[in-house]
């Protein structure tokens, strides 16, 4: 039986509102955290190992290898029933398992590890208004291209049909 590493786990907790207001201050968390993490030693060195194989300024070689990497090796887990959790990228790392948010927030930690923009999608499936899930945008070759690590699918896919979707103003 495989298990999951360790790791000790620790935070702070937080009161979010609500709604829309609640969604917007999570994507600002995880900007924050992008920030912060996209300069950690041990999220460029994945990120610099994850690319390194690919050719020489090859932009889309070096995106797809980052978010294979993330996709492949970081399982999907949701959070705590009834709690919203984000995880540092460098928990996500060490411990290969996250939901959406923090799948998407190490994607973009490595991204940004090695000279990419990014930038958080919210997407709402059931009604307007209602958003449920994140994934991320890298700027590549001249344009955007969406990156779910949640799904099973390559780099530019995006969970199609949202009713409502928001794009992070950076």
């Amino acid at each position: 039986m495989n298990l999951a590493p360790v790791v000790n786990l620790q935070g702070s907790s937080l009161t979010i509102p609500d709604g829309l207001p609640g969604v917007f201050q999570t994507i600002a968390i995880m900007r924050q955290l992008v920030k912060q993490y996209k300069i950690n030693q041990d999220i460029r060195q994945a990120a610099v190992c994850a690319i390194f194989m690919t050719p020489e300024k090859d932009q889309l070689s070096e995106v797809t290898a980052i978010f294979d990497y993330v996709r492949d090796n970081i399982r999907y887990v949701r959070d705590i029933a009834g709690v919203e959790t984000i995880a540092t990228p460098d928990k996500t790392l060490l411990c290969r398992v996250g939901d959406c948010d923090d799948q998407s927030v190490l994607c973009a930690a490595m991204f940004e590890s090695v000279g990419y923009i990014t930038r958080f999608v919210v997407a709402g499936y059931h009604y307007t208004g209602h958003l449920e899930h994140v994934y991320l945008q890298v700027f590549a070759d001249g344009s955007w291209l969406d990156c779910d690590p949640t799904e099973q699918e390559p780099i530019g896919y995006s969970p199609p049909n949202p009713v409502t979707v928001y794009i992070e103003n950076i």
